[in-house]
C-alpha cells in the first residue's frame, strides 16, 4: 500500500525547521560583522578559509534531502530509517558553529564531538542497512552523509587546535606543536585511507572532503611559519588525493559491473525462455 506524503509529518516539519536552524547558523557565520573564516583563532592546522566552502555543497545536498523525504523511497531510509537522528544533529551543529563563530573554543570542541557522534550513528545507519536502490538514495542520502562524516572528522581536529593549541599569529611553532599537527594531519589522511576500503566501491565522498581540507591546510600553513607543518601537510594531501584516485575507481567498477550484470540478463532472456 502506498503511503501519503502527510505521513509521520511531524517528523518531515521537524527536519525541515532545523534544516533551516542548521543552514541559518551557518549563513550568521557569513553574515556577522568580525567574519570567523578570517577573524577566528589561527592555528598551525587552521585550514584556508576557501576549505569551509564545503558547508554550501553539503547545505545544496541537504535541501534536496529534504525535499526527497516527501517520496516513498525518501521516506523508506530518511523517516524510517534515519528518523528523528537528523533533526538531533541539526541542532547539536547548529549550537557548536553559534559556540566557534563566538570563539568559545572548548564549549565548541566537545560539541563538536556531539555532532561527530551523531553523524556517525546516521553515517552507520544509512550505509549499513539502506543501501542505494536509485539514484536519489545515492545523490541524496548517501552523497550528502558521507560528505558532512568525512568533513566532521575535519572540525574536529581544527576546533581542538584552536580549542588546545597555540595561537600561530603570536607564537612560533614549537617541537611539541609540530609533532601534534604532523600527527593530526596524518590521521586525517589515515582516515581517507579507512573510508577508501570501507567498502568494494569506497566512500569517494567522505575521502573528497578530508582531501579538500588538506589542500586546504597545505595553502594557509605556508612554508614561512612552519616549512615542516606546510611540507607535511602537502604530503599528506597528496596520499589522500590518491585515495580518492582509489574512492572513484572503486564506484567506476561498481557502476560498470552493475551495467554489465544489467545486459548479461538481458542476453541470457531469450536462452532460458528457448528452453522452457
Amino acid at each position: 500500500m502506498s503511503g501519503s506524503w502527510t505521513d509521520d509529518i511531524l517528523l518531515k516539519i521537524a527536519n525541515i525547521v532545523v534544516y533551516f536552524l542548521f543552514l541559518g547558523s551557518n549563513v550568521y557565520t557569513v553574515a556577522t560583522p568580525h567574519d570567523i573564516y578570517f577573524a577566528g583563532r589561527d592555528t598551525y592546522i587552521t585550514p584556508a578559509p576557501w576549505a569551509f566552502l564545503i558547508w554550501s555543497l553539503i547545505h545544496l545536498l541537504l535541501l534536496g534531502t529534504i525535499i526527497y523525504q516527501f517520496t516513498a523511497p525518501g521516506k523508506k531510509v530518511i523517516i524510517d530509517g534515519i528518523s528523528w537522528r537528523f533533526p538531533l544533529l541539526g541542532i547539536l551543529n547548529a549550537i557548536y558553529v553559534h559556540l566557534w563563530a563566538s570563539q568559545h573554543y572548548i564549549f565548541a570542541f566537545v560539541f563538536s564531538l556531539f555532532v561527530s557522534s551523531a553523524i556517525s550513528h546516521i553515517y552507520y545507519t544509512v550505509k549499513k542497512f539502506h543501501a542505494p536502490a536509485n539514484v536519489g538514495d545515492e545523490v541524496l542520502v548517501h552523497l550528502p552523509f558521507s560528505l558532512y562524516h568525512g568533513w566532521t572528522t575535519v572540525l574536529v581536529v581544527i576546533t581542538a587546535f584552536q580549542a588546545f593549541g597555540v595561537n600561530a599569529i603570536y607564537e612560533p611553532a614549537g617541537v611539541w606543536t609540530k609533532v601534534f599537527a604532523f600527527l593530526a594531519l596524518f590521521f586525517l589522511e589515515a582516515t581517507a585511507a579507512a573510508y577508501a576500503f570501507s567498502s568494494p566501491e569506497g566512500d569517494l565522498p567522505a575521502s573528497f572532503a578530508i582531501t579538500w581540507s588538506l589542500f586546504a591546510i597545505f595553502a594557509h600553513q605556508n612554508v614561512h611559519r612552519s616549512g615542516f607543518i606546510h611540507w607535511s601537510a602537502l604530503a599528506f594531501a597528496l596520499l589522500s588525493a590518491f585515495w580518492v584516485f582509489v574512492g572513484t575507481f572503486g564506484t567506476y567498477k561498481r557502476y560498470r559491473g552493475a551495467s554489465g550484470s544489467i545486459l548479461l540478463d538481458e542476453e541470457r532472456a531469450p536462452l532460458v525462455g528457448g528452453e522452457n
